[in-house]
C-alpha cells in the first residue's frame, strides 16, 4: 500500500449515516472485484458504472474510440444520481467508476460531497498484463494510454486514498479500504 500525507483520508463535512465510495482507476485495476467485495464487506449496495452509460458510449469504447467529455456527462450526472439517492436513504453504497480527473469526481461529489475515493493505482505494465487476460469486456486495452493520460491523481484536499495494487490480493485491499474508512465513518461494519 502506497500512501502519502496529501493522500490520506480527510475528514467529511458533515459524517455520512454508511459510507459512499467510489472505487476509482483507468480501466483494469480491479474496480469491479474490488467494489463487489468492499460492498458485500460492509453490506452496502454496489453498482457498477458500466451500466450506466448509454449504448452510444458503450459502441464508441468498442471501437476503440476514447468517450470525450460530452460522452460522459450524462453518465457522471447518472452516477452521481445513484449515490444522491444512497445519501438520502442513509443506505451508504459502493461504485465503480473510473473518475480519471478532478472535474469528474467533482460531478461525482454532487450526489454526496462526503463520498470517499479509493484510487486503485498500477503501474501501466501491470495494468496492461491484467487487460490483456480479461474477456467480455467492451473496454478494449487499446484505450489504456488515453486513461493513464487522462489521469489526474486524488488532490491533498479530496476526499479518499491511493491503494497501489502491487503484490496486493482484491481481499487485502478491501481489508486496508476498510481500515481506512474506520476512522473517517466510525465502525462502518
Amino acid at each position: 500500500m502506497a500512501l502519502s500525507a496529501e493522500n490520506q483520508p480527510t475528514a467529511p463535512q458533515r459524517p455520512a449515516a454508511r459510507p459512499l465510495v467510489v472505487v476509482m482507476g483507468v480501466s483494469g485495476v480491479g474496480k469491479t472485484t474490488v467494489a463487489q467485495l468492499l460492498a458485500e464487506r460492509l453490506g452496502l449496495p454496489c453498482a457498477e458504472a458500466d451500466d450506466f452509460h448509454p449504448a452510444a458510449n458503450i459502441a464508441k469504447m468498442t471501437a476503440g474510440i476514447p468517450l470525450d467529455d460530452a460522452d460522459r456527462a450524462p453518465w457522471l450526472q447518472a452516477l452521481a444520481g445513484w449515490l444522491r439517492a444512497r445519501a438520502a436513504a442513509g443506505s451508504g453504497g459502493v461504485v465503480t467508476c473510473s473518475a480519471l480527473r478532478r472535474a469528474y469526481r467533482e460531478v461525482l461529489r454532487t450526489g454526496s460531497p462526503d463520498t470517499f475515493f479509493l484510487h486503485l493505482a498500477g503501474s501501466r505494465r501491470l495494468v496492461a498484463g491484467r487487460l490483456a487476460l480479461r474477456t467480455g469486456h467492451f473496454m478494449p486495452p487499446s484505450l489504456l494510454d488515453s486513461q493513464y493520460a487522462a489521469l489526474e491523481p486524488l488532490g491533498p484536499d479530496e476526499h479518499g486514498v491511493v491503494l497501489e495494487l502491487g503484490a496486493h490480493h482484491p481481499h487485502e485491499l478491501v481489508e486496508l479500504a476498510v481500515a481506512l474508512l474506520r476512522p473517517v465513518h466510525g465502525d462502518p461494519e
